[in-house]
């Protein structure tokens, strides 16, 4: 470089030199560089479409972003008014979805043999039995969840009630059990395809497939939810169409003897025991109610899912027995009496028709536990009482994507190594537990809800809540001691997670939500 425009540069960065006043040549300036106009859509489109940041959980303070919205206290008088960062784009057949995925998994599809060795021909009572027993619960769920317009179902309802610690230690016992059930029903959606394929069982195939399960079913929660609605809907359509026709098959065989003395009521005891068993048929209908902050209308249109719901589902059972009863001489002594139910009919090719609807059974129950309980974690994080990321928002599918993530990848290590064995004896326990804490939470819910057009108020004040609560008693008092003492285990683990998140809140200067 020269010594004139060395010069000028320097004289051109510090004006003020003496080289200016002496007359040194200047360069001229320089045009600046050409800038390309942003894109109308990105140049508007924020870094994220929450209000604080997916990852810190601090507010966002980027143009566009304003600091977040100081969130309702979940024990006050305005518990409808939670702010939600999801979208609402759920409708009542979604939510529909959702409950009947929850309540029809694999167990119909076995559950008529034990039934018939229990009860008899009295088995088709059994089911209409624990449907009018069940029917109280699902009746006090509703009411609550037409109080409610937010994420997170039962740990929502124990913590407007209760208080923070029992709502999450409901969100945590309600997060292992449906984790532990995600394990053992992918497993169960394994052996099942070995009907097919034996050769699925080896060790490196059996880990191979519940990868691709868990990795499919990941990949469906992620991209969006109204994707994993229609292809719910889709597996849904493939679970039912075969038992409505066996339903049919049991309508049109349907005689009087059904419903007349002929058919006498079994022992008290082979009677009690055919009601404990057949009433589990009925539960898992609480997930159905996790998603309200996505839900357009979710306190009309809860109710209503989960009453549809019941109905079809007593329906479908009721008539799926008589069938069977019809189509396998010996229902009693049957290993797959629904399957066997469908090659009497159309022999082999029913066989195999009613295996795929077994599978499709079961993955529409893994689509949708995986759906409600990723909202979980997502909705203690929004609490404060889990690290923020949870409530990461993904900015394209408006879905917790982390929280899906996790739970995929702690249920493909659960399924792969056969550790949800331990665990599986906690989810009985587990849902009396839920059902028993929201029912006993309907007197503060019902005093700390706002009225709304869609709230619902049930009839006859406390007398079927209190039915709902004799329900749950009765059904705790068979539970096995192992079941009780991992349920104790699990909730003290519970209530150190708990003590530790608020230390590190008080640590960090955080308040919960």
């Amino acid at each position: 470089m020269s010594p004139d425009r060395l010069h000028g540069l320097c004289v051109s960065r510090h004006p003020g030199s003496p080289g200016r006043a002496a007359g040194w040549r200047t360069p001229p300036p320089r045009s600046p560089p050409y800038t390309y106009p942003a894109r109308r859509s990105l140049a508007r489109r924020p870094l994220y479409n929450r209000r604080t940041h997916p990852l810190t959980g601090r507010a966002c303070r980027r143009a566009g972003h304003l600091p977040r919205a100081p969130m309702a206290d979940p024990t006050t008088a305005d518990p409808v008014q939670r702010s939600e960062p999801l979208s609402r784009r759920l409708t009542l057949p979604a939510l529909w979805l959702l409950v009947i995925n929850g309540m029809i998994g694999a167990g119909i599809f076995g559950v008529p043999a034990a039934a018939e060795q229990l009860a008899g021909r009295f088995s088709p009572w059994v089911f209409a039995i624990c449907a009018l027993l069940i029917a109280p619960v699902m009746l006090c769920f509703a009411q609550l969840s037409s109080a409610f317009r937010g994420t997170g179902g039962p740990t929502l309802y124990a913590r407007t009630a209760f208080g923070p610690f029992a709502g999450f230690q409901i969100g945590w016992a309600f997060y292992v059990a449906r984790l532990t059930a995600f394990a053992a029903n992918t497993n169960l959606l394994v052996t099942t395809v070995a009907f097919f394929w034996p050769e699925a069982m080896g060790p490196a195939l059996r880990v191979g497939l519940i990868l691709l399960v868990c990795g499919l079913l990941t990949w469906v929660n992620l991209v969006g939810a109204q994707t994993a609605m229609r292809s719910l809907g889709v597996l849904t359509v493939l679970k039912l169409l075969p038992l409505v026709g066996l339903a049919l098959v049991g309508l049109v065989g349907l005689d009087q003897t059904v419903f007349t003395s002929a058919v006498s009521p079994p022992g008290l005891v082979d009677l009690g025991a055919a009601v404990l068993l057949v009433i589990y048929a009925y539960v898992g209908f609480e997930s159905g109610l996790v998603p309200g902050g996505e839900a357009r209308n979710p306190q009309r249109d809860m109710p209503r899912a989960l009453l549809l719901a019941l109905a079809i589902a007593a329906s479908v059972y009721v008539l799926v027995q008589i069938a069977t009863q019809r189509l396998v001489p010996e229902l009693a002594l049957a290993e797959r009496p629904v399957v066997d139910a469908g090659a009497a009919l159309f022999g082999q090719a029913g066989a195999v028709i009613v295996v795929l609807a077994i599978i499709a059974s079961v993955g529409g129950n893994l689509l949708g536990s995986m759906f409600s309980t990723a909202r979980i974690s997502y909705r203690l994080a929004l609490d404060g009482q889990l690290p923020p990321f949870f409530a990461a928002v993904h900015r394209r599918y408006e879905t917790p994507w982390l929280s899906v993530l996790v739970f995929g990848a702690v249920a493909f290590v659960l399924a792969a190594t056969g550790s949800f064995v331990w665990l599986a004896v906690i989810s009985v326990f587990v849902r009396l537990l839920i059902y028993g804490t929201c029912i006993a939470a309907m007197p503060r819910v019902n005093a700390a809800a706002e009225e709304s057009p869609d709230r619902i108020r049930l009839p006859g004040g406390l007398t079927i809540p209190a039915l709902g609560l004799m329900v749950c008693a009765g059904l705790a008092t068979q539970v096995s001691l192992a079941s009780v003492l991992a349920t104790v285990a699990l909730l003290t683990v519970g209530t150190l997670l708990f003590i530790v998140a608020a230390w590190q809140r008080r640590r960090l200067g955080i308040e919960a939500a």
